[in-house]
């Protein structure tokens, strides 16, 4: 009988494979094929049953519910209009009931993944209506706020921070703001915990800056965010007109601890170094340079200047083995006492205090919640990396914070754990399978095994997260995998050890050597990274494609990871037909910004040229990317082809016809003659024969897309008709069904929406 826990064996038509990494019941045996003399499809399909009962084994259908979890939060955010509180909660009760109700049944196990789905849809509800607040949807100029500092970051250029506003005075606008994110002049944001009077431009959060791109305004939403702007004038400190309580005493604690620490850096290293051993320290990316840091993130080494699982596991592992190496010294500690048990509820703790020191945001309780996970199974004598735990972790992460699920970090960091608990549950006993067990075999053996690992781990999670980065950032690492080889255990062994050893030295005043230390691991990651962002080739740009690629991609990461059958390649299939599907992505011919400030049209050389009337390079840039076009934001031949005057400006698309940004009344009649398309801001002649984009269109339908269709266009836009959502609200006129059912989910809002702007300081 197979012992718990233990990979078990079966024969199948492929050969031999792995039918779970849990006890298997009855029915999830598998025998291969059937006698000879069967027909060759019943024989098939009696092996695809028996394959199929094998991955419906007993404890095999956990990790699946994390999944089904999941996509009922992804319906939540696909959703036009906020579902109605208390009937997806009693939906997701009730099924849950009838869930319980079947478990004796065959229909358990969709049943439990239905209610799975219901769940997630029902938490991800609950969360939006517990922290609905008021989202500003058009600029304020010169506002008077109060309040207090609740955080701060120190950026290369500007400095920025977090005010809980306490009174807000705004001309012509009766809108009231819970927290506002404002941008300073570098060196000039005011201290954490402070009390300060202000005033400054107010912009709604930044909407999608082109269809199907990042939503900055669902981020700032679920931070409790309503608007993000400048700061004009002074700042002054004034008494405050309460304490401000006792979460806002902890900041500043935290950030005054952070202070503190970045100090003492920086009496031992400076420039690069100090910017980067602050930021994996205490999780403050500042004044890393922008040549460092895009070659960081071309080599494919970007992660480790963000606090992710990779940080808190090497604080945790560390920390482990200290202590339980330093319990072993003792004599008798080790045979009378649990002390891997201890070693493991020290380094539990070191990561909770990791976790605070580095400000607890969502991609850094993410990361902990799955070391906590881990370290608590070692406490509690199960094996720490299964499949099991993944899924608690999982279900822990969606369950606190379930806007995670659509933010990258979250996608990029679970696709890799997928893989890489894959290959030690599957890929080790395969590959190091050895039948010589001589003492002399494995020690010559060791280090080919561990150089093995280290590249298949880097492989296998630079696979798993590149649809995610070729989605989200537009790029892929071709040489992630050598950068990572070169860098990585050098962060491991010294980078992250000197730094844990400095802060517990740093009390003693004996830190400047463990700095020195750190900085010459520094030192070396940034010359690897220089190294291989300097490879040809080694900027990896990937056109954009649309959501359903990226879905069809996860399920086949996802079937390929969970699946221990020989079925699991038909997640390979689905991988490659992701691929390709999201290759085949027909690019836009123009793109309108949501301001209608800036137009890009698709020219004859099947590049763009830029119509504008404002520099709004961060929306540039993105644009670029997205298009997978290597050009600067600043060069003079994005305006290639494209003609201007005082009233606007013209361009051809590749089929000769024009598109006009009109700037003044009086060229709008010559526009819509000559034009196909007009994009204006002022109202078009009813009978204009082109296309119009105007104010109110923009104001509606927010950042659009068009693509050629015969003789006009087809249009994709970043807010469809009809959406309303607490961090996109409806312009005015607009149905809220959400509000006529339960008006008391509705957050506060304005319907006044206008395009947003694009708030540089406070979405870089």
């Amino acid at each position: 009988m197979a012992e718990p826990g233990r990979p078990v064996r079966s024969q199948g038509i492929a050969g031999t494979w792995i039918a779970g990494t849990w006890p298997v019941g009855r029915a999830a045996s598998a025998r291969g094929l059937a006698p000879a003399g069967f027909d060759l499809w019943t024989s098939l399909a009696e092996t695809l049953r028996q394959w199929a009962r094998a991955e419906a084994g007993a404890g095999r259908l956990l990790p699946w519910v994390p999944v089904a979890f999941g996509g009922g939060i992804a319906l939540y955010f696909a959703a036009d209009h906020e579902p109605v509180l208390w009937v997806v909660a009693a939906t997701a009760i009730a099924l849950m009931l009838g869930a319980v109700l079947l478990r004796r049944s065959r229909l358990f196990a969709p049943a439990i993944m239905i209610a799975a789905v219901a769940a997630g849809h029902a938490t991800a509800t609950w969360k939006t209506v517990r922290i609905a607040h008021t989202v500003l949807a058009k600029p304020l100029y010169s506002v008077s706020l109060s309040g207090f500092v609740e955080t701060r970051d120190i950026r290369e250029r500007t400095d920025r921070f977090v005010l809980r506003v306490t009174a807000m005075d705004a001309q012509r606008s009766d809108v009231k703001l819970e927290r506002v994110r404002l941008s300073v002049r570098k060196g000039t944001a005011p201290e954490v915990g402070s009390f300060v009077q202000l005033k400054a431009r107010l912009l709604p959060p930044l909407s999608p800056v082109r269809p199907g791109s990042y939503d900055f305004s669902r981020d700032m939403f679920f931070q409790g965010i309503g608007a993000s702007g400048f700061v004009m004038g002074t700042i002054a400190a004034s008494v405050p007109p309460d304490a401000g309580g006792l979460r806002l005493r902890y900041a500043a604690f935290m950030q005054g601890l952070r202070d503190a620490i970045d100090a003492r850096i920086r009496a031992t290293l400076e420039g690069d170094n100090r910017a980067i051993a602050t930021a994996l320290l205490t999780g403050r990316r500042d004044a890393i340079s922008t040549p460092v840091n895009d070659a960081m993130f071309i080599s494919g080494l970007g992660h480790v200047l963000s606090i992710s699982g990779y940080h808190m596991a090497v604080v945790a592992g560390v920390v482990f083995f200290a202590v339980r190496a330093l319990l072993a010294l003792i004599p008798g500690m080790a045979a009378g006492f649990a002390i891997k048990k201890w070693s493991a509820a020290a380094a539990l703790v070191a990561a909770a205090f990791y976790l605070l020191l580095s400000g607890a945001e969502v991609a850094t309780q993410r990361s902990f919640f799955m070391t906590a996970v881990v370290l608590i199974a070692v406490m509690v004598d199960r094996r720490a990396i299964t499949f099991r735990t993944l899924a608690v972790a999982a279900l822990i992460v969606l369950a606190v914070a379930p806007e995670a699920l659509v933010h990258p970090s979250f996608q990029m960091s679970f696709a890799a754990t997928l893989g890489l608990v894959a290959l030690v549950q599957i890929g080790m006993p395969n590959l190091f399978a050895s039948p010589d067990h001589s003492a002399t075999a494995r020690i010559a053996m060791w280090g080919g095994r561990e150089i093995a690992m280290l590249f298949l781990a880097s492989l296998i999670a630079g696979l798993a997260t590149t649809p995610y980065a070729a989605f989200h950032f537009h790029r892929v690492t071709p040489f992630g995998v050598l950068a990572n080889l070169g860098a990585m255990p050098v962060v491991s062994a010294l980078v992250m050890p000197a730094g844990l050893l400095g802060l517990i030295a740093a009390p003693f005043g004996l830190d400047g050597p463990f700095w020195w230390l750190m900085g010459i691991g520094i030192d070396w990651m940034v010359a690897v990274s220089r190294w291989v962002a300097a490879l040809p080739g080694a900027v990896g740009r990937i056109s954009a494609f649309g959501i359903a690629p990226l879905i069809a991609a996860s399920l086949g990461i996802i079937v390929m990871g969970l699946l221990r059958t020989p079925l699991r390649w038909a997640g390979a299939v689905v991988l490659l037909a992701a691929i390709l599907w999201g290759l085949c992505a027909r690019q836009p011919d123009v793109l309108i910004a949501g301001d209608g400030q800036s137009v890009a049209v698709r020219g004859r050389d099947g590049h763009l040229h830029l119509i504008r009337s404002s520099k709004d390079s961060f929306l540039l840039k993105e644009w670029l990317a997205a298009d997978a076009d290597s050009r600067d934001a600043g060069s003079a031949l994005l305006a290639a082809g494209v003609s201007c005057d005082e009233a606007g400006c013209v361009t051809p698309l590749a089929d000769g016809r024009l598109v006009a940004l009109a700037l003044r009344i009086d060229s709008l009649a010559d526009d819509c003659s000559r034009a196909a398309l007009v994009v204006t801001a002022r109202p078009a002649p009813p009978d204009c024969a082109a296309m119009v984009v105007d104010r109110q269109r923009l104001a509606r339908q927010g950042a659009l897309a068009l693509t050629r269709s015969g003789d006009g266009f087809a249009v994709q836009a970043a807010k469809t008709r009809g959406t309303d959502r607490p961090w996109s609200p409806a312009a005015a006129g607009e149905a809220d069904f959400s509000a006529s059912l339960a008006p008391q989910v509705a957050a506060p809002r304005n319907r006044d929406a206008t395009p947003s702007e694009a708030d540089l300081q406070a979405e870089d």
